[in-house]
């Protein structure tokens, strides 16, 4: 395995779980991490572990995507690693959907992981090198009931991180999609009595992101599929 070229990250969506987990993993790696979400305030014991900034971010406005890579890049350096964990969900029936809430969700799911990548895309491909990471689930690939609005902004996040990937990584920049096919463990949300590992482990999600980011560019992943042994494909 080789070795990370990069040394910093910022991370979006940042909260507990899945992001935490990589913002630990990533410095346990040395890499100077950033952290940014619409609620700083969930973020501050994590960004005390780890002495990471954290920026208050709307990720749907294109100006405040814009000045959190200014003000992250000013207190870490050049943005070698953007990672889009962001996500938000409108639940119920089709008919009964709330257009509104419909166009913010899908604002923060889709949307939000284009304006960070379009960021990050302008200082990454005049250094010929970067990483942009992007987290879907398992509605990225199939949509399911009562959910349509969650499938619509998970299936556009994947489109744009495959047309991505293939613009980008001859410009020396890698894009990747995790797809997390599966519950992911936490204390509210522990293994069931009997069934070991049958929820993922955010940590072993995390060791995942950072196999991929020490990837060679002879043979970059553009998508992974990540789920427990219980989860049907």
């Amino acid at each position: 395995m080789s070795t990370i070229a990069y040394r910093t990250a910022l991370i979006v969506g940042a909260g507990a779980g899945i992001s935490a987990s990589v913002a630990r993993a990533f410095t346990a790696a040395g890499l100077k991490v950033a952290l940014a979400a619409r609620n700083t305030e969930k973020l501050a014991a994590l960004a005390a572990e780890l002495d990471a900034p954290a920026f208050a971010l709307d990720a749907a406005k294109p100006e405040a995507v814009a000045k959190l890579f200014e003000d992250a890049e000013a207190r870490l350096g050049p943005l070698d690693v953007a990672v889009y964990n962001a996500s938000a969900r409108a639940r119920g029936p089709l008919a009964e959907l709330v257009p509104a809430e419909v166009e913010q969700a899908l604002a923060v799911s889709a949307f939000g992981g284009f304006l960070v990548a379009r960021e990050a895309a302008r200082r990454m491909i005049p250094r010929g090198q970067g990483a942009i990471f992007f987290t879907g689930a398992s509605a990225s690939v199939k949509g399911y009931a009562q959910s349509a609005p969650f499938a619509m902004g998970k299936f556009a996040l994947r489109g744009l991180a495959q047309s991505a990937a293939r613009e980008l990584a001859p410009k020396g920049v890698h894009v990747a999609h995790f797809v997390i096919d599966g519950a992911v463990r936490s204390a509210t949300r522990p293994d069931p009595a009997g069934r070991p590992d049958s929820t993922l482990d955010p940590d072993a999600i995390a060791q995942t992101y950072l196999d991929v980011l020490r990837q060679s560019r002879s043979a970059w992943t553009w998508e992974v599929e990540l789920r427990p042994w219980v989860e049907t494909f």
